[in-house]
């Protein structure tokens, strides 16, 4: 099997495969794929065990299907992009129990023999992390898994006893050695007024962590000004047009004064 990562900004990972060989992924995340490729779509792939075991693959945030792509006959080429803007990060599994802990969304795609399950999961009350709690794949198995990691990636090598405090979107990945627990933030006035949010994820080495620099709640804020109100039909295009040509047109004023 080859694989080849194309692009920058919103890269896709391609894969040739020889006769037999398979990726997998979640339903849904094909891009595109040639004739020699087939499609099996069931609940067993990445360690479903079953109807039981896909439930408890959806618990860490992923799908109840998974989909099997194999070339049959000839060698075939597939690939995945990524949703968001953004980095695909290849890990290595040996099945060893060396297992690693990913954002929720940030499973791509795998060699067969990874599988999928919970790694942390804790309700964090309604309206925070978009009222689901926070939550972490477990990726485990033997073989390789391709992540997606939003924004830029910065990689933490942490020594035995190191702590690194994180607001908890900008958690990627980080290999299950590294302990990982929920805290608050320090100081009522700070928790009150500080603006950074209630909580922090406390990551202790030692370990290798993947920071990502665009967490997803912080990008669909940034747009959420943009787009049109509930009670606009199809005006709002036109809204929008209109509000940032006005934008513009006030920063002209604005740079003379």
């Amino acid at each position: 099997m080859q694989s080849r990562i194309h692009g920058t900004t919103m890269p896709a990972i391609e894969f040739l495969l020889q006769p037999g060989e398979t990726v997998i992924a979640e339903a849904g995340e094909l891009s595109w794929m040639s004739a020699a490729i087939g499609l099996h779509t069931h609940t067993q792939a990445a360690g479903g065990g079953g109807f039981f075991g896909a439930i408890k693959r959806m618990a860490g945030g992923g799908t109840l299907f998974m989909t099997e792509y194999t070339a049959q006959g000839y060698p075939g080429e597939i690939a995945f992009a990524t949703k968001v803007p953004g980095h695909i990060v290849p890990v290595e599994l040996r099945g060893d129990g060396h297992d690693f802990m990913v954002h929720r969304h940030g499973f791509l795609c795998a060699t067969a023999g990874i599988q999928l399950g919970v790694g942390f999961q804790q309700s964090l009350g309604a309206g925070i992390f978009g009222g689901n709690g926070f939550l972490l794949q477990r990726v485990s198995g033997n073989g390789t898994a391709w992540l997606e990691l939003s924004g830029e990636v910065i990689i933490r090598d942490l020594a035995p006893g190191e702590v690194l405090r994180v607001h908890p979107g900008h958690v990627g990945a980080f290999q299950s050695c590294v302990n990982f627990q929920i805290t608050t933030i320090p100081g009522v006035r700070n928790l009150f007024f500080g603006g950074d949010g209630i909580f922090l994820a406390e990551l202790t080495g030692p370990g290798r962590i993947w920071l990502q620099t665009l967490p997803l709640a912080n990008l669909a804020h940034q747009l959420q000004q943009y787009m049109p109100g509930a009670g606009n039909d199809s005006r709002g295009g036109t809204a929008l047009g209109a509000g940032l040509i006005g934008g513009a047109i006030a920063g002209m004023f604005d740079d003379r004064s």
